[in-house]
């Protein structure tokens, strides 16, 4: 009997790990729920999108390398689709959740996502890309750690501490769509939270009965609080200098001498880690520019009669067949590939423009912001070296005061009003990637287009192919089956209830 019992722990054991540790890599599963709740972040009772009934949602933990399992659930009232800001998804813009790249998950469907992330570590979040939805939550942090064999540059801290900062209105995001449909702006957000929860009692301004987060410290204790999830790239550096600093490490009275701030962060070459370049030898600043764009932003404008907002005139309509699926079944029209590489001069105008990127190109792009107000510009699918940032209209001259040894690589970067970024992409990347503002109020007027990088001697190992549950809409609507629902933990965990069930009733009948 009790070598029977012994058997069966050792059947069970080998079935785990065949199932959670398939491949050379782990895999790690979740299960995402995205429903309306009701909470009160600025003491106004609000509709909220919470995942798994929080918000914000769950931690999604992981380690480089690791692949990773998403199932997602939407119990919503409208369509929804994660998207995972800053995570690259190395040939496999399938996964990333924008709507030139996915069709939407519909009303009580489920969907999983399914990706690795490669050579990667840092802290990141997931959020829903849709119908101005993150202004009402539905966003969590992701955290990638580094391999144990790599250690970290520093010594091991005492403890972790994860922000979730961001601005917040106490209006949800059906009203403040409503409000930008009507030609409207915004103005300044209601507040700003931390992890779900409102402002400190500082003074008679903050009403009674807001809740707002504390973190327990102890005096001569190292703590890492690197773990930052910015829902808002406007206000993360003023909001942590002053939260952080007794005053601003620097004079940000003005909008040149505040770009001394992120001028002045440098990449560490000699530091261990997941890097784009991780043997330390990708000498940016010595490879020929294939080509430049320079992206021109201007304060919203009326097109057709609709508030818009454009990239060098060109507000962005999303394509009814995403983009790659399109390309996949001979979908003609679903979208342009005449992107200005800069300013036309010509009237505004909403289109489906989008960047033909050449594959292994190495592209210089000029963020110049005529707006009137600081923009925040992500790329999906990739990090970018940033060179340079002034106030003024950028100039080939421009290119003399560019950092070419040690500059920072990231994925979103800010562009000062009146004001130019640059920053350099190695395009090795295929597939599809979204490139926008993120403030949500420009990203929702139609700022923003897409790179098509396509390797043209494709042999289906530099992209990936569609995956199994690919949703189709748009042109290819005919080909969606009906939902079957299925999770991906509950099946894995079903498998092994019933393997269990069945090896114990074996070892019961031969004894």
């Amino acid at each position: 009997m009790a070598r029977l019992i012994t058997l069966v722990i050792v059947l069970v054991h080998i079935f785990i790990c065949s199932t959670l540790c398939f491949g050379s890599d782990p895999t790690a599963y979740y299960d995402l729920k995205f429903s309306y709740i009701t909470a009160s972040p600025l003491g106004v009772p609000q509709q909220v999108i919470a995942v798994n009934k929080k918000f914000p949602g769950p931690l999604v933990n992981v380690t480089t390398n690791y692949n990773v399992v998403v199932n997602v659930w939407n119990e919503l009232d409208e369509n929804l689709l994660l998207t995972w800001s800053g995570i690259q998804m190395r040939h496999n813009s399938w996964e990333d959740g924008v709507l030139g790249t996915n069709c939407p998950i519909p009303p009580k469907w489920n969907w999983t996502y399914e990706f690795q992330v490669k050579d990667q570590i840092g802290s990141f979040f997931y959020f829903p890309s849709l119908n101005f939805q993150r202004a009402s939550g539905g966003y969590g942090p992701v955290i990638i750690n580094n391999r144990v064999i790599i250690s970290l540059p520093f010594a091991q801290p005492d403890g972790d501490f994860n922000f979730v900062i961001g601005d917040w209105y106490t209006q949800n995001h059906t009203a403040l769509r409503r409000m930008l449909n009507s030609g409207k702006e915004l103005g300044m957000p209601d507040g700003v939270l931390i992890n779900g929860k409102g402002p400190f009692k500082y003074n008679s301004s903050v009403p009674d009965g807001i809740d707002h987060a504390t973190f327990n410290v102890d005096p001569g204790k190292t703590l890492n609080s690197t773990k930052k999830f910015y829902t808002s790239e406007k206000v993360n550096v003023m909001f942590l200098m002053q939260a952080l600093q007794k005053k601003p490490l620097y004079d940000v009275s003005t909008p040149w001498s505040a770009m001394n701030q992120p001028r002045s962060i440098r990449q560490n070459g000699t530091a261990s880690g997941a890097r784009p370049n991780p043997q330390g030898s990708f000498h940016y600043g010595q490879i020929n520019v294939t080509q430049t764009y320079v992206l021109q932003s201007l304060p919203p404008t009326t097109i057709d009669g609709k508030l818009k907002s454009t990239i060098n005139g060109i507000s962005f309509v999303n394509p009814d067949t995403p983009i790659r699926l399109a390309d996949k079944h001979n979908v003609k029209g679903a979208y342009k590939m005449d992107f200005p590489d800069k300013p036309s001069g010509k009237s505004p105008r909403m289109d489906r423009s989008i960047i033909n990127a050449t594959y292994k190109g190495f592209i210089e792009v000029i963020l110049q912001n005529n707006d009137t107000k600081m923009l925040s510009f992500h790329a999906d699918g990739y990090s970018f070296f940033v060179v340079g940032m002034d106030i003024g209209i950028w100039t080939e001259n421009s290119r003399g005061q560019y950092n070419k040894w040690d500059g920072i690589s990231r994925s979103t970067i800010e562009v000062y009003p009146g004001g130019w970024t640059a920053v350099l992409f190695s395009l090795d990347n295929t597939g599809v990637w979204n490139l926008r503002v993120e403030n949500l109020d420009r990203w929702y007027l139609g700022h923003e287009t897409y790179m098509r990088i396509v390797n043209p001697e494709e042999n289906g190992e530099t992209e990936e192919a569609p995956p199994a549950n690919v949703l189709y809409c748009g042109a290819l609507k005919s080909l969606q089956k009906a939902q079957e629902h299925s999770s991906a933990t509950t099946t894995h965990l079903n498998l092994f209830l019933s393997l269990a069930i069945g090896l114990f009733s074996l070892a019961l009948t031969l004894v």
